[in-house]
């Protein structure tokens, strides 16, 4: 079968496609005929073996946490009824950029009707992510939110839902075309961090108070920038890394100010919760009330283009690979 490996670490040149033997369902697993493959920052990181808080594969490697396709075989002790159903699941990290990809059973979510599998695919991380961070942080209407990298794909996502919950959104992104996809998500105000100065505008928007959550995926100078200017007794919650290191929190400052730091290892609570809140975003979304951002989709020999897509900051919300 057709397949993307990664015969070293390094930039996005050490993905090229190969061909492997099909793979075959062992005990409590299913096979499944991909038809999406998702990807996500960190999986960049740990193409250049620069992740800091996951294993490097041995090599060569096929990436690919996640897919979207049909069950086509089960292994010993899986339900038949899950053949020829329409899933997204996980692969436990790699073997997803292939035609076909190895899942376990337990991790399987059926597509609901009426949703599409590239949509079902970008819900299936990154909404469960978005949701959980909501949930954490416990937005309450009238909230003023903050949101980096919003034109993410968990930041489009979490705009859509903080906007539900009933805050005043301020997403945070850069370039204009980012700002317009942000805006068109129904943000009450959009800021360019590229700028000089954009917390200030930030700051104007909240009435001098600043803002009253920070969902920080980007961390370094620009999650220090957004934590400086984060209300008293707020909250800043953390999640992601984007700049290549966390923001660096204080925590006598945060304390002095009673900032609520949420930090990234809440992150690792969330797998417990996790079909809960697939199911939720899934259904949301089938009901025309969440929409995740595809922004860009490449087929499988194309891998490369499209992590590349996603470390050089062109990629808008989510990225997928078509097979």
């Amino acid at each position: 079968m057709r397949v993307v490996q990664a015969i070293g670490f390094g930039g996005p040149e050490v993905l090229v496609p190969g061909e492997t033997p099909d793979p075959v369902a062992g005990p409590g697993q299913v096979v499944i005929e991909v038809a999406v493959a998702g990807m996500t920052f960190v999986e960049t990181q740990i193409r250049r073996g620069t992740a800091r808080w996951h294993q490097p594969p041995r090599l060569p490697y096929v990436p690919g946490g996640l897919v979207a396709g049909l069950v086509s075989a089960a292994g010993p002790g899986v339900d038949p009824a899950w053949l020829g159903q329409r899933v997204v699941a996980g692969t436990g990290g790699t073997g997803g950029f292939a035609e076909r990809a190895v899942a376990p059973a337990e991790d399987l979510l059926p597509v609901p009707d009426g949703l599409s599998l590239p949509v079902a695919a970008a819900l299936r991380t990154d909404g469960v992510t978005a949701r959980g961070l909501v949930e954490r942080a416990g937005i309450e209407p009238g909230d003023r939110v903050l949101i980096e990298a919003a034109a993410g794909a968990v930041g489009s996502l979490l705009v859509q839902l903080a906007r539900a919950a009933g805050a005043r959104v301020i997403g945070a992104a850069g370039g204009a075309r980012k700002l317009r996809t942000v805006r068109e998500l129904g943000a009450d105000v959009v800021v360019d961090y590229a700028e000089p100065g954009w917390t200030g505008r930030v700051l104007e928007a909240t009435g001098g108070a600043g803002p009253d959550v920070v969902f920080d995926g980007v961390g370094g100078r620009i999650g220090r920038a957004a934590f400086e200017v984060t209300a008293r007794g707020g909250r800043f919650s953390v999640h992601g890394a984007a700049s290549g290191e966390l923001a660096g929190i204080d925590e006598a400052e945060a304390a002095d100010r009673g900032v609520r730091v949420i930090g990234i290892d809440q992150l690792f609570g969330f797998r417990s919760h996790a079909a809960r809140w697939a199911d939720e975003v899934m259904a949301l979304a089938a009901a025309g009330s969440l929409r995740p951002v595809i922004g860009q989709t490449f087929p499988l020999e194309q891998a490369a283009e499209a992590h590349a897509a996603i470390e050089n900051r062109t990629a808008v919300g989510k990225t997928l690979l078509l097979i």
